[in-house]
This record gives C-alpha cells, sequence and structure tokens, in this order.
C-alpha cells in the first residue's frame, strides 16, 4: 500500500488530530528503527501509521483495540507481518500472544515512546521538539508521575532489539524531530 492511502485509510477511521499525529510520530520512529535495524522502512512505516486505525472504533477499550483493526487492515490486503505487529502492539487483546519479532518490539516501543517525547516538549515553554534533549526523556522515564499512561515497560523493550534506553530515545526523537512541522511541535 502506498503511503498516501496509508494515511487516507487512517483519517477514514480517526478524526482526532492528536491521534494522527500521534501515528505520524510513530511512523517516522518506525522508519529510523527500520533503517536501523535492517527491516523494511516501507512496511514498518505503515505499521507505525496504522497502528491505531481502530482507536475511535473501540473507544480505546484495550480489549478491543486492534480486533478491529485487524479487519480493516486484512481487508486491504496488507502484509501479515504488519497484520501481527499491529495487533500484538496491545497485548492486552491477545491473552497468551507474546511480542517476538523485531517489527513487533519496534512497534510496541516506538509507538509508546511518541507519548513520553511527547508529553517532554509539552512541558517546554515553547512546546517545540528542538528544544527537546535525549536525557530529559530519559530523566522523565524515572519519573512515574510524569506522563503516568505511558508504560515505561513497553519502552524499555527496545532492549530486546539491542539498543539502550540512550540509544533508543535519541533515534526516536531525531525522527519525530524530523517531522516536527506535521507533529505540531
Amino acid at each position: 500500500m502506498e503511503r498516501a492511502k496509508a494515511l487516507e485509510l487512517l483519517r477514514t477511521y480517526v478524526a482526532n488530530e492528536n491521534m494522527v499525529r500521534h501515528c505520524l510520530a510513530s511512523e517516522a520512529v518506525l522508519r529510523a528503527l527500520a533503517a536501523r535495524l535492517g527491516g523494511d522502512p516501507g512496511l514498518w512505516g505503515l505499521a507505525g501509521l496504522l497502528h491505531d486505525v481502530d482507536v475511535e472504533l473501540t473507544a480505546g477499550d484495550p480489549a478491543r483495540h486492534t480486533h478491529e483493526a485487524e479487519r480493516i487492515l486484512r481487508g486491504q490486503g496488507l502484509a501479515e507481518e504488519l497484520i501481527e505487529a499491529v495487533m500484538l502492539h496491545n497485548e492486552a487483546a491477545h491473552p497468551g500472544r507474546r511480542r517476538t519479532s523485531p517489527l513487533q518490539l519496534a512497534l510496541a516501543a516506538g509507538e509508546t515512546v511518541t507519548g513520553l517525547i511527547t508529553a517532554t516538549a509539552l512541558v517546554y515553554p515553547d512546546r517545540r521538539l528542538a528544544s527537546v534533549k535525549a536525557s530529559s526523556v530519559t530523566k522523565r522515564m524515572k519519573d512515574k508521575r510524569f506522563a503516568a499512561s505511558v508504560d515505561r515497560g513497553i519502552i524499555m523493550e527496545c532492549e530486546r532489539l539491542g539498543l539502550t534506553l540512550e540509544e533508543f530515545v535519541q533515534l526516536s526523537l531525531d525522527a519525530m524531530r524530523a517531522v516536527a512541522p506535521d507533529l505540531g511541535l
């Protein structure tokens, strides 16, 4: 699927602009992770872009989120590897199944870290990614009250990809900075 068609598909199902921006940030991080880890940037980017395609259909219900996405993505004829990664970024909806492949791990960790990076940018006076330092993000990782909904354990799955937290945060921050205008940051 071409990126333009994927973005159109996302916008068909997701009206909330902040959620679209989260998906754009996730796409950028996944493309950067693919380049670093030897994955397919096109495939990994689409996984990042489309991972929350059903979030409004399921009202964000963790027990249902990704089940509708699976139906939507299968209907588009997307690769099984992408569909599995999208499904398993929310393991809670798939009892007994765990993330194992690099794409599955990258999507879960990558889409989660975007929330921590965005929250960090939003506490700066200028609210810009350009002002954020990777060390500020890793410092805020330790403060569980900051962006409390961000699951630090999922972010730490970056280590299963062979990346330290510091490397992962810097790569993710750089990727998000590259698309900062699209993110409003």
